[in-house]
């Protein structure tokens, strides 16, 4: 007979006591399900781009002691709960057991083929062995197990393009969903990593809702991300600025849109320190959206306080409602942005 567990997966926490599995700083990954949970045998993990960037900054991009760093941080924590970034990713894998008492989201059966939309930083995760590092996908081909509960989210994996394309995707679903919600005919709205994979999804959402008297702007730090940015064609401006170097970014934001300034910026980067880079380009009462997993949400309210900027200030939830059916939508909507996750992710 299974064993009784939380919703919310509280019966996995194993310290500290009294907190939900995301806080918890170690988990239970024991692979015996509960009688509410899923059992799925994973074959490949998609890091979120923030963690990723920071396991390869600290081992100078040793494939081998990234493993080790991967392995080191599940064998600890039960989960792939980066603890420099606080951080995790999401997986895909096959159903292979369901609780009796599991009261998932979707219809899902035995066999299907899943890609979890909650964090790696609160799902149980066993690695038998870690196949091979795809780094410029921010992949990794495992051979594993994980947990989800009743309560998390998922998307059954559609048919029309590869599992790694549609994992890419659904990565980072929550952002063009987000951008669909903020984003306004006429307004002018800025794309902080334009060229990375959640902003060039941005790019395309922020350019269908502003329409023709919008407009919209894209910036990136490097070259290959602004020429990705001008091969879609959904920027208006393309901008070539560190991020990082907040008054910059407030000279060329204010040029291009003769010193209005934004409506909306979304924050897309994979890096620290752009906080106030988002908030100076953007007008009095106008909204930051930040997707970005890297950023302190104490400098940015202290940073805006401290300029005296009133703007409002989103934290990037990773979930809405609909996600998943906006990114996927977006993606086949668009034959250069299908064409370009395609050479890239598929």
């Amino acid at each position: 007979m299974a064993r009784i567990g939380c919703p919310y997966g509280t019966h996995r926490v194993m310290e500290p006591q009294g907190v939900l599995p995301q806080p918890a700083w170690k988990i239970d990954n024991t692979m015996e399900i509960y009688d509410n949970e899923l059992l799925i045998e994973v074959d490949t993990l998609n890091i979120d781009a923030a963690s990723f960037t920071q396991i390869k900054k600290a081992v100078e991009n040793d494939s081998g002691a990234m493993e080790r760093m991967m392995l080191d941080i599940v064998e600890k924590r039960g989960k792939h709960h980066n603890p420099i970034t606080g951080s995790g990713g999401m997986l895909m894998g096959t159903v292979s057991r369901i609780g009796p008492a599991w009261t998932g989201q979707l219809p899902v059966k035995v066999g299907d083929r899943i890609a979890t939309l909650v964090s790696l930083s609160l799902t149980p995760l066993k690695i038998r062995k870690i196949k091979k590092i795809h780094v410029e996908k921010e992949q990794v081909e495992v051979d594993a197990q994980a947990i989800l509960f009743s309560s998390g989210i998922y998307a059954v994996l559609p048919l029309d393009m590869s599992p790694s394309l549609a994992l890419a995707v659904l990565d980072v679903a929550g952002a063009p969903a987000q951008t669909a919600h903020l984003v306004r005919p006429g307004q002018n709205v800025l794309i902080i990593g334009g060229g990375g994979k959640s902003g060039m999804l941005c790019l395309y959402e922020a350019k269908k809702r502003a329409g023709v008297t919008g407009k919209v702007i894209g910036l990136g730090s490097g070259k290959g991300s602004c020429d990705r940015m001008r091969q879609l064609g959904y920027a208006d401006e393309v901008l070539q600025v560190d991020a990082t170097d907040p008054l910059q970014v407030m000279k060329a934001v204010s040029k291009v849109t003769n010193g209005q300034m934004v409506d909306v910026t979304i924050n897309c980067v994979n890096i620290p320190n752009t906080e106030m880079a988002s908030i100076m380009a953007t007008k009095d009462k106008g909204t930051v959206y930040f997707f970005s997993m890297a950023t302190s949400f104490t400098g940015a309210a202290l940073g805006a306080e401290g300029i005296g900027k009133d703007v409002t200030m989103l934290v990037g939830n990773g979930y809405c409602r609909n996600h998943a059916i906006v990114a996927l939508e977006t993606l086949r909507e668009s034959p250069i942005l299908w064409k370009i996750f395609h050479d890239l992710y598929a």
